[in-house]
């Protein structure tokens, strides 16, 4: 599991605004990219390998 002590987490740009759907992302990490509902800070994260992220950050796009 990552360290997530030094995490800087930024909200997604498509979370909405009202306090629902909200992803943050930490990617700051050495070696993964952490992802987290920013509704349960204290909660499970997931962790991808950048390029992982990256492709499936690409896939989302071409989708949206």
């Amino acid at each position: 599991m990552a360290d997530l002590s030094g995490a800087q987490w930024r909200k997604s740009t498509r979370s909405s605004s009202n306090g629902g759907d909200c992803v943050e992302v930490a990617g700051n990490l050495p070696g993964v990219v952490g992802v987290r509902d920013s509704k349960d800070p204290t909660g499970p994260a997931l962790f991808f390998a950048p390029t992982a992220w990256r492709v499936f950050v690409a896939q989302v796009a071409e989708r949206a």
